[in-house]
This record gives structure tokens, C-alpha cells and sequence, in this order.
């Protein structure tokens, strides 16, 4: 498989991790024509931290899975807006107000986007 689809893959992965635990509005950014820090944004809200963190510990749990080990993360312990390191793939798990807030598809605004939708439906 080409190294870009590759990628994309993993950030599907990212994606459909969070959408099993109920996150809502996942977007994926395209970052790799408008900036060096990664391929791919993965960004989601949730309606708590304690959602937020469920969210952030299933998508660690299944990239793991994947052979996937996140380089860095860091928000877990106060929940508001957890970012998950994965190199080329950054997740970035929200609550609905800091989301709001920080607004990060505005932020990279020329960045591609797209919604992401769950291909299954899965219960907690």
C-alpha cells in the first residue's frame, strides 16, 4: 500500500476508535500541505471529560491493537481537550466548548477536510 494511504488509513482508524464510543462530529484534517507537524488531525467532541477520556483510552486501546503506540499525549487528567500523538496522526478529543472555543478547522482553515462517518454501528 502507498505510504499516503497509509497514513489516511490510520487516521480512518483514529476516526472509527473514537466514533465506537460515541464522539460526535469527527472531522479529519488533511495537514500535509499546510503544515510540518503532521500528515493527518483527527478532531472529535464529546459532552463531558469523563466521555472524552473514554473516548481517548479507546482509541489508544485500539491503535495498540493496530501496532500503532502513541509518542506522546497529554489533557488526560483534566479531560477538556485530550491530544494523542501517533506521529503522523494526531487525535485531538474535545470537549464541546473548548472545541468551540480553540476551533481548530477555523485555526487551519486551508487545510482539506472531511466528516468522518462510523461504517459501523456499535454500542458502549
Amino acid at each position: 500500500m502507498e505510504e499516503s494511504k497509509k497514513i489516511a488509513r490510520t487516521a480512518d482508524l483514529v476516526a472509527e476508535f473514537a466514533s465506537e464510543k460515541k464522539a460526535e462530529n469527527v472531522v479529519i484534517l488533511d495537514m500535509s500541505r499546510v503544515s510540518g507537524i503532521c500528515d493527518f488531525f483527527v478532531i472529535c467532541s464529546a459532552s463531558s471529560s469523563v466521555r472524552a477520556k473514554t473516548i481517548a483510552e479507546n482509541i489508544e486501546v485500539g491503535m495498540r491493537k493496530e501496532g500503532h503506540r502513541p509518542l506522546r499525549r497529554d489533557g488526560h487528567r483534566e479531560g477538556k481537550w485530550i491530544v494523542i500523538d501517533f506521529g503522523d496522526v494526531v487525535a485531538h478529543v474535545f470537549v464541546d466548548e473548548t472545541r468551540k472555543y480553540y476551533n481548530l478547522e477555523n485555526l487551519w482553515g486551508d487545510a482539506p477536510h472531511r466528516q468522518f462517518h462510523s461504517h459501523h454501528s456499535r454500542e458502549d
